[in-house]
């Protein structure tokens, strides 16, 4: 493990309750640079009549660090992640990522756990800047290696910077279950709900006089999901999203399948693939709020990208990689499309 996380983790493992000195430490850091090709820089819709998106060029880089520590009977999980995108000509799209997550899991006997755990993710620069805290307490029910289940009870706080209307707070509760058919097969459930509160007033419904209150939604978020981990590695997932809102526009229906696979070609060349297709319904016939859309990576579009790469030293992958997102609004002519050719490296120190 890289030596400079060790102090990090040692802290944490001692705030979390003791036994840091019989503690297991593995931990990793990463760090990947690409030039990229956006056929989108500005992210914009079209109508089909005026003139189409530009091109630019773009610098992006991530780095990457992850360390757990395990000791007896607890356990610690953290992972930070900081990232940056510079645009050549449209400079307005310059954005700055940070991302981190922080779990720590206390064992009672042999079948059960509890557990606290923290995300939170701030994205500035661009026209979609926006942050995203969440944190929640759990229990874990794994009777054997075979299977776990998982409960959490929490609440979110989502930030929207270019328009504040779309800010909300409110508590969640979610479940997740897994299961290992063998070495190779295994299967996942989960659910999640959660009340959100927002600032505004809720918009009224056509032809119904309501006294106006402050808008809120219920979202709710159920799938399941199927992995293969053999020669290929493969990953099939379906999530149902269901936002239910007091205000009128506001309400929105998806089901969004997702794929993955990765396989090893001639030349110690990896391939990665990974897809998605998604199906909206706006039951009012209108969505209020298209940038929306593309706030949480692109959620809710259609995608597909690819990634080759290859070893060029025991730390060092060159990478080629290419992706593709659109989606159209119903009930007018506004599409978007962009496409992102990357060439790169990824670099590892890891134990």
């Amino acid at each position: 493990m890289d030596r400079r996380l060790r102090p990090l983790l040692l802290v944490l493992a001692t705030l979390w309750g003791g036994g840091a000195r019989a503690a297991e430490w593995q931990g990793s850091l990463k760090g990947t640079g690409r030039m990229l090709a956006d056929s989108n820089a500005p992210r914009d819709f079209s109508d089909g009549v005026t003139a189409g998106p530009t091109t630019d060029l773009a610098l992006s880089v991530l780095g990457t660090a992850e360390g757990r520590g395990t000791g007896e009977r607890s356990q610690v999980v953290g992972r930070y992640e900081l990232g940056a995108r510079k645009y050549l000509d449209y400079a307005n799209e310059d954005t700055l990522v940070q991302a981190g997550a922080l779990e720590g899991s206390l064992a009672l006997g042999t079948e059960w756990g509890v557990g606290a755990e923290g995300h939170a993710k701030d994205r500035r620069g661009g026209s979609r800047a926006y942050s995203d805290l969440g944190t929640s307490l759990f229990a874990e029910y794994a009777p054997d290696v075979r299977l776990a289940l998982r409960v959490r009870l929490g609440a979110r706080r989502f930030v929207y910077r270019p328009d504040h209307t779309a800010d909300f707070g409110g508590m969640e509760v979610g479940v997740l279950g897994r299961y290992r058919l063998d070495r190779r097969h295994s299967l996942s459930v989960f659910g999640e709900w959660g009340s959100r509160r927002y600032g505004p007033l809720a918009r009224p419904f056509p032809g119904y006089v309501q006294t106006p209150d402050r808008r809120q939604d219920g979202a709710l978020v159920a799938g399941a999901g199927y992995t293969y981990r053999g020669p290929v590695k493969l990953s099939l997932t379906y999530a149902f999203q269901e936002v239910s809102s007091n205000s009128f526009g506001e309400t929105a229906l998806r089901h969004r399948l997702t794929g993955s696979a990765g396989v090893r070609l001639p030349w110690n060349v990896t391939l990665l693939a990974q897809g998605s297709l998604g199906l909206s319904r706006y039951p009012d016939g209108i969505f209020l709020s298209p940038e929306i859309i593309l706030v949480e990576e692109d959620e809710g579009q259609n995608s597909l990208s690819l990634k080759l790469a290859r070893p060029v030293s025991p730390r060092v992958d060159v990478e080629l990689s290419w992706g593709i997102w659109s989606t159209r609004l119903p009930r007018n002519a506004l599409s978007y499309t962009r496409q992102v050719f990357g060439l790169g490296f990824t670099w590892r120190d890891q134990e």
